[in-house]
């Protein structure tokens, strides 16, 4: 948990949070569109630091709006969600290619982000950290990229639609083994690759790397007049609930940032351990 207030005031001031129970919402300034977002954040029941860590956040470039959301999700580590925090959205605007190609775009962004984490590999904690981020252009198009086991969902006429993957090991067992690893489910009952990391991809995990993947799988959804909200999600909220329970449990509720609070609540009343994050943008 991020201790002092200093801190925390540093952390809050470039869109990264990371806090025992952290909340907050906000709104577009584009004068055609009512989007608002709202987050809630809440330390799990492990032993370990808070390792979530978000933004929400719009930035105007040039002509238009970007609406900039992520989850990163760390494993043993906090220093790492940190960095992408700090780092990822600007390496990935960054790209030349960003506006005529964006999905190619969003993978060399996430690429060089990882190949930064392992040179600095010595600075770092050991770990790695999962990732789910989205960025809507102009409130009319958005682009989802992820790695790892954090999620997100779409609602459109009350359907839920999941608009990342799962990289789950038993999943991808083929190309981890292709590149000399293994998937175990010991110790305990969850497909780990070498036995250790839950997940196929991250950002990190230097003494696993060589069996891991840093390539996002990217999805565009354009939002139309059907389309009610977005949710973001770490794995402490999906590990308890649906897709469709998760947009079902907050669609009547208007204000985002109580919907994100009302969801990490209900996952905490299904008995969640996990550190839970969830972002909610509401188009209506």
């Amino acid at each position: 948990m991020t201790g002092g207030g200093d801190i925390l005031h540093k952390i809050k001031a470039k869109s990264c949070f990371s806090s025992s129970s952290d909340t907050e919402k906000g709104s577009s300034t584009m004068a055609k569109k009512n989007i608002t977002h709202g987050f809630h954040l809440v330390k799990g029941k492990s032993h370990h630091a808070m390792e979530d860590y978000m933004v929400a956040r719009f930035k105007q470039v040039d002509e238009n709006e970007l609406g900039l959301f992520a989850i990163f999700d760390g494993h043993l580590s906090s220093d790492i969600p940190d960095y992408l925090c700090a780092h990822l959205f600007e390496n990935i605007l960054n790209e030349p290619d960003f506006w005529t190609e964006t999905e190619k775009a969003i993978k060399r962004a996430y690429r060089i982000t990882d190949t930064k984490i392992l040179e600095k590999a010595t600075d770092f904690e050991r770990g790695g950290s999962t990732a789910v981020t989205a960025i809507l252009i102009n409130g009319i198009k958005l682009v989802v990229a992820n790695v790892g086991d954090s999620r997100a969902v779409i609602c459109k006429n009350g359907v839920a639609k999941q608009l990342s993957v799962d990289h789950e090991p038993s999943k991808e067992r083929e190309n981890i083994e292709s590149r000399g690893g293994f998937v175990s489910n010991l110790p305990g009952d969850v497909a780990r690759v070498d036995g250790q990391l839950a997940v196929a991809r991250a950002f990190g995990d230097k003494s696993l790397k060589e069996h891991l993947s840093s390539v996002p799988d990217v999805s565009m959804e354009m939002i139309d007049e059907g389309t009610e909200f977005f949710i973001l999600g770490s794995d402490g909220l999906w590990v308890v609930m649906s897709n469709q329970e998760a947009v079902d449990c907050i669609k009547e509720i208007k204000d985002p940032q109580v919907a994100a609070k009302h969801l990490a609540e209900e996952a905490l009343s299904r008995k969640s351990r996990d550190d839970i994050s969830c972002v909610v943008v509401r188009f209506c």
